[in-house]
């Protein structure tokens, strides 16, 4: 459910007139909840349009016209408003997995169901992600690069400035990585709004964008309790994966 009042702003990119007719239909019928705020079936189309209309969602295909959209990414989420959300026919999973590391926040086949790409925009728009947990483990892989692990860490100064309660926020967030917001406020009897400008402030410390770069830096860096004590038990993972707000 979209708690805001106001709708989530989509706007769509994709080079089938069809598609795009298709999706238009299935997001107004979703109004006052969602609304279409745009479509584009090109690349820079599609790059001139987000930084106009600022949507708050870009459900983007791929392959546009035989064009990636790949490279056009960054310049697309360049407002620093809007969330990326691939919809796509591509297979091969390292293009899928580039999408990622490009700045989407969630990935769709074009097989997906109506509710399933609803859920997806909703959940995307909350600051959440949308992808599978064996692509999430290979991106975090890359992220991970063990030949580096030994170096000196050059991020200890960074990692000081962390107060006792952001750290136990970031170590909530390890053990609980599947969880929305608003699990993780819970479980550390804090409001919504109170985590949000906590997780603000981790940001601006660590240098970090999102929940799923603080998931992959705080694992890098042994910043879980875990790491650091031993625990009777562990906890078995969560089947979904760290949202990125």
């Amino acid at each position: 459910m979209n708690l805001n009042k106001n709708p989530i702003r989509v706007m769509l990119v994709d080079d089938h007139q069809t598609m795009l007719w298709g999706l238009g239909k299935l997001i107004e019928g979703e109004s006052p909840r969602m609304e279409v705020v745009g479509m584009a079936s090109n690349c820079d189309e599609a790059r001139k349009k987000a930084g106009t209309l600022i949507p708050d969602v870009i459900l983007l295909d791929l392959d546009l016209d035989g064009e990636s959209s790949l490279s056009h990414l960054p310049a697309l989420l360049a407002n620093g408003v809007s969330r990326a959300l691939i919809l796509t026919a591509e297979r091969q999973q390292s293009i899928l997995e580039q999408a990622i590391m490009h700045g989407a926040r969630g990935v769709l086949r074009k097989i997906a169901s109506a509710e399933q790409v609803l859920k997806a925009i909703e959940k995307v728009h909350q600051g959440e992600l949308w992808i599978e947990q064996e692509m999430l483990g290979r991106v975090l892989g890359q992220f991970m690069n063990p030949a580096k692990l030994g170096a000196p860490d050059p991020e200890k100064s960074k990692i000081a400035q962390l107060t006792p309660k952001e750290r136990k926020i970031i170590d909530t967030i390890i053990h609980e990585s599947g969880a929305s917001n608003k699990v993780i406020a819970q479980r550390l009897f804090i409001s919504e709004h109170t985590l949000r400008n906590h997780l603000t402030s981790i940001y601006q410390k660590l240098d970090l964008s999102n929940r799923l770069e603080l998931y992959v830096y705080a694992v890098k860096h042994a910043l879980d309790s875990a790491r650091q004590e031993p625990r009777t038990c562990a906890k078995r993972p969560d089947s979904r994966v760290p949202s990125a707000a």
